[in-house]
C-alpha cells in the first residue's frame, strides 16, 4: 500500500492566508492602478496615482524582506519567484534575489552592516565637485547615496574581474534593455506619466532610507563577499537589542504601521526573525510592552533626519542615542544601507 504525501499549503503559515493575500494583492493593484492614474488628464488622479504607487513600491520592498526570510510562502522557491516579482516593481532587480537574500542575512548572523561598497570612502576620494554635487542633491532631500548604490549594482558586473559578477553581464544587460525599453515607450505615450513614475521611485527610496536610517547603531564594515567581521567585540543577543531601535510609525495609533508592513518593530523582528509581519506587533507588546527603551517614535526622527541629512553621508558614526523623551537628538542615523542593494 502506498501513501501520497500531503501536499504543502500554500502559505508557510496558516494565519498568514489572509494578511499575506491583502498585502500582494494591494500591492499588485496599487502598481498597476498607480501607473494607470499617472496617463490620467487630472492633476489630482496623477496626484493618487504617484501616492499610490510609490506606497505599492514601499510594501514590495518590504515584501521582498518577508520573502527573504521565507515568513510568506511554504515552498522555498516560490518565496523566490514572489521575490523576484516584487524586485521588479521595487526597482532592485538588476542584483539577484538570493543575493539580496544572502546579504540581509549576514546583517542578522554578523549583527553588523555589512557592505562591500563603501559610499562614504567612495565619496571621500572623488574629485570635491563630485562630492558637493551629491552633498548638494543630499541637501534637496534628493537620496544621491541611495542612487550612487543603486547605480553601482548596475555597473559592476562589467568593471569587475570577480567572475561571479562577470557572469551576470547578460542578465543585467537583458534587464536594462527591457526596462529601458518599457520606459520608452511609456515616455513616448506621456512624459509627463514616466517623471511622475520617476517621483514614486524617489518616494519610495526615501522612505525606506529614513525607516533604515534609524534602526540600527551597529558598526558598519566594508569587507570582501566572503570576508569575516572582525572578532573585536561580543556581537551577541544583548549588544543586538541594545544597537537596535524600533522606530514605529505611531504609538497612539499602531495600525499606522501597516503603512511599512509593521517593518518598524525592529527589535521584535531582530528577536524572531522568522516571525511574519503581520505578528510583529503582537510580538513585540509580549517582549517588550510598550515602554521599552529602544523605541522611537517617528515623529521624534523626523528633526534629527532634516538636520543631519549631510553630515550621516560622511560621518563615520551613527551619533549618540541618550536617554528621555529627547534622546534621539544626537542620532545622526545611518546611509547606504538598504536591503535592497546587494553590495
Amino acid at each position: 500500500m502506498t501513501t501520497t504525501a500531503k501536499p504543502k499549503s500554500l502559505f508557510r503559515y496558516a494565519d498568514g492566508r489572509l494578511p499575506n493575500t491583502l498585502a500582494i494583492g494591494y500591492t499588485l493593484f496599487g502598481y498597476v492602478g498607480g501607473i494607470a492614474l499617472l496617463f490620467a488628464g487630472s492633476a489630482w488622479l496623477n496626484a493618487l496615482g504617484t501616492l499610490l504607487l510609490a506606497h505599492a513600491m514601499i510594501i514590495a520592498a518590504y515584501l521582498i524582506h518577508e520573502f527573504a526570510h521565507g515568513t510568506i510562502f511554504s515552498v522555498p522557491r516560490h518565496n523566490v519567484w514572489a521575490g523576484n516579482l516584487c524586485s521588479w516593481m521595487a526597482g532592485s532587480c538588476y542584483a539577484e534575489f538570493q543575493d539580496l537574500r544572502k546579504k540581509h542575512m549576514r546583517h542578522h548572523v554578523d549583527r553588523a552592516d555589512v557592505i562591500t561598497f563603501d559610499s562614504k570612502a567612495f565619496l571621500l576620494a572623488c574629485p570635491g565637485w563630485v562630492r558637493r554635487l551629491v552633498l548638494a542633491l543630499e541637501w534637496a532631500y534628493i537620496p544621491a547615496v541611495e542612487l550612487i548604490m543603486h547605480g553601482y549594482v548596475i555597473v559592476l558586473p562589467f568593471i569587475t574581474g570577480n567572475d561571479k559578477h562577470r557572469a551576470r553581464r547578460r542578465q543585467v544587460a537583458l534587464t536594462l534593455a527591457v526596462r529601458g525599453l518599457l520606459f520608452t515607450v511609456m515616455g513616448l505615450v506621456s512624459l509627463k506619466a514616466l517623471a511622475l513614475y520617476l517621483l514614486a521611485w524617489l518616494i519610495m527610496l526615501s522612505v525606506l532610507r529614513f525607516a533604515d536610517a534609524y534602526q540600527h547603531t551597529y558598526d558598519a564594515f566594508a569587507v570582501l563577499e566572503e570576508g569575516a567581521v572582525p572578532d573585536d567585540k561580543p556581537r551577541d543577543r544583548r549588544y543586538e537589542q541594545q544597537n537596535t531601535f524600533s522606530n514605529v510609525v505611531s504609538l497612539r495609533w499602531p495600525a499606522l504601521n501597516l503603512l511599512l508592513l509593521n517593518f518598524s518593530y525592529h527589535n521584535a523582528h531582530h528577536e524572531k526573525p522568522v516571525a511574519p509581519w503581520y505578528r510583529l506587533p503582537r510580538l513585540h507588546e509580549e517582549l517588550y510592552g510598550s515602554a521599552y527603551a529602544q523605541v522611537i517614535p517617528m515623529r521624534q526622527l523626523l528633526g534629527p533626519f532634516h538636520r543631519y541629512r549631510l553630515k550621516r553621508v560622511l560621518s563615520d558614526d551613527y551619533g549618540v542615542v541618550g536617554e528621555g523623551p529627547g534622546k534621539a537628538e544626537g542620532f545622526y542615523g545611518a546611509v547606504g544601507v538598504s536591503f535592497l542593494t546587494a553590495v
